[in-house]
């Protein structure tokens, strides 16, 4: 079964880049929740802490797009190395803040710098891979192991930063990230061999946000409910074991729910599908909010787990549809950017989430959370199902080009999405009659 992830970690540089970016990912998973510890131990407020927090996530939010735009017009290391420095010493500042319980507003300065400077390693590893592999096949397998490796950052960072935080010190829980972004980040800077290449100088440069292209904005908003319904989760989750007298029990269903979208993840990518890709990700969406929407019926936490890992099946395939079809919707040079942006609206509707529900499990106790996160999930399936069409895209003609002229330019590999891609443009070559068609340039 995992025969195909060896064939790509095979190719020349590629495990020592996805390692690399996987370490410089821990971050992602461990500072949101490292600062709420830390700030709220020290300064004995969680509404300090929160929003101290939610500082951090918003300046990351509007900086790591524009930041990886940087990066698709001057290259990685380039403009990652000093944002890597600026990010760390945000994060240093802050910890430092705390120590000396420095007024609020040196918090929210140093968390912004933070916040502002982090980037979005995970986009930046997809795209070596859309640099190195030029089959297809291969990049849908490589997409899945990327996201298999998100699962686990995201189960891996929380819990070591709440018992670094807890059982350690209140700073530990950001030391450790803080470490990770160092080594992982200058590490990955450092494998320029594997470094997609930037566009020429003379080249036109894009103007404006891929956002301007309705199918990106469509799955920027998905992509925030999606957030939601994993941030709601995961807050609802706390208070129904709390409730249940088992909140120790709390971390090991959440993980039981992240296993399921791991081996789902690992799973999906060993096989080819025919579908088209947008339709995968609608179907993908469903099923995740008729898996959620099962919550509601459970009355102990190992029904509660037991549903989790079935729905959880649902998770993986669809993120890596939704970044498949990122590809597909916007140019070869912008795919940093349009990465980002899904992966950056992921973050923010974790953020979201996790605050709308948390106030409604203040006022009517863990149910009330899981009905966030059953109306996020029915507002992501609305979206889909009310944008179809759009996502499919409007601007297929490169993929295609891409696909048939792959050997021609360095880059072309940048544009081209999983197999599900290929698979579609094969399907669309034939007419009715089997009979082979003209691809239109």
């Amino acid at each position: 079964m995992l025969g195909p992830y060896g064939d790509v970690l095979k190719r020349p540089g590629a495990l020592a880049f996805s390692a690399s970016g996987a370490l410089a990912r821990l971050p992602m998973s461990m500072v949101g929740i490292g600062i709420v510890l830390m700030v709220s131990a020290i300064y004995d407020s969680y509404g300090l802490a929160g929003r101290v927090s939610a500082v951090y996530v918003i300046a990351q939010a509007v900086c790591s797009p524009q930041l990886s735009r940087l990066v698709d017009r001057h290259g990685q290391a380039r403009i990652m190395r000093p944002a890597v420095a600026v990010s760390a010493a945000g994060l240093v500042g802050l910890i430092v803040a705390a120590i000396v319980e420095a007024p609020e507003a040196v918090l929210y300065v140093t968390a912004a710098v933070t916040g502002a400077a982090i980037g979005s390693f995970g986009s930046l590893v997809r795209a070596r891979w859309s640099n190195t592999l030029s089959d297809p096949r291969q990049l849908h397998t490589a997409y899945a192991l990327e996201s298999a490796v998100d699962e686990l950052v995201f189960v891996v960072g929380p819990v070591a930063a709440t018992l670094l935080a807890t059982g350690v010190e209140p700073t530990a829980g950001l030391i450790v990230p803080l470490v990770a972004m160092i080594i992982g980040g200058y590490w990955f800077c450092a494998l320029r061999a594997t470094e997609p290449p930037v566009a020429p100088k003379d080249q036109p440069r894009p103007t404006g946000s891929v956002l301007r292209t309705p199918a990106m904005l469509v799955l920027v908003l998905v992509f925030v409910a999606m957030g939601s319904i994993f941030g709601a989760n995961d807050v609802s989750t706390v208070a129904f074991a709390d409730e249940a007298g088992q909140k120790n029990l709390a971390g090991p269903v959440l993980a039981v729910f992240a296993a399921g979208s791991l081996v789902s993840g690992l799973l999906y990518g060993t096989r080819h599908w025919k579908r088209p890709l947008h339709q995968r990700f609608a179907n993908g969406m469903i099923a995740l909010a008729v898996g959620v929407s099962l919550f509601f019926l459970v009355d102990s936490l190992w029904m509660l787990a037991a549903v989790m890992f079935v729905t959880g099946f649902a998770i993986a395939p669809t993120l890596i549809n939704g970044n498949a079809l990122v590809q597909q919707l916007v140019p070869p040079e912008r795919l940093t950017e349009g990465l980002t942006w899904v992966g950056t609206a992921l973050g923010v509707g974790v953020s979201v989430g996790s605050s709308i529900a948390g106030a409604q499990i203040d006022e009517n106790g863990s149910r009330a959370g899981f009905r966030v996160v059953v109306v996020s999930a029915v507002v992501a399936v609305v979206a889909v199902l009310l944008s179809y069409r759009t996502l499919r895209g409007k601007h297929t003609g490169h993929v295609h080009d891409q696909l048939e002229d792959q050997s021609v330019s360095a880059s072309a590999g940048a544009s081209v999405s999983a197999a599900e891609l290929a698979e579609c443009v094969e399907s669309n070559r034939f007419d009715d009659d089997g009979r082979s068609a003209t691809v239109e340039r």
